[in-house]
């Protein structure tokens, strides 16, 4: 069922990569993004994701499948890890577009309680409709769920979904 309205997704990429990758799936980023504007009406979706530049491919591809890239330079942990430190940004466009009324609700993809504070102030407002979280129930933050929030698991939308699960948005890896 498409929704109306004109809603935004604020996506933290890194956190919705690892948490479809610790259980197991790959996202079809293309079926996300329709999945998004027929499930909650999302005209604009950002990904706040750390620039590296071996991922030049992946990045045409998210853009080409409808996202809104925002950037970030990263950094390297002692161990070569990169780091976006995305947070930030998604709190400040999210904040930004509530207060220029762009928007008529927010969708939030994260499991990371750094955005507990957001989350408040778009509820303050009446401008957040869920929070996605892309880790188990158990694994989203207890700072999110602390907010009354409305939040949804990937795993528990597949669940209760094929349409989800099969044709719309993630696919089981296989072994």
């Amino acid at each position: 069922m498409k929704q109306r309205g004109n809603n935004f997704a604020f996506i933290d990429g890194a956190n919705l990569h690892r948490g479809i990758d610790s259980i197991g799936w790959k996202i079809d980023y293309t079926r996300l993004r329709i999945w998004l504007s027929e499930k909650y009406g999302v005209t604009r979706a950002y990904i706040f994701i750390g620039l590296i530049p071996k991922y030049k491919d992946l990045y045409t591809y998210l853009q080409e499948a409808g996202f809104t890239l925002v950037f970030k330079e990263v950094i390297y942990d002692g161990a070569g890890k990169p780091k976006g430190n995305c947070d930030a940004d998604l709190v400040l466009q999210a904040a930004r577009d509530a207060y220029e009324n762009k928007f008529d609700t927010a969708i939030i993809v994260s499991s990371d309680g750094d955005y507990a504070g957001l989350v408040k102030f778009l509820k303050e407002r009446n401008k957040l409709r869920t929070i996605l979280s892309p880790h188990t129930k158990d694994l989203c933050s207890i700072l999110l769920k602390r907010t009354n929030a409305p939040i949804a698991s990937f795993h528990t939308i597949a669940r209760e979904s094929r349409e989800f699960l099969g044709a719309v948005a993630v696919h089981r890896e296989s072994d």
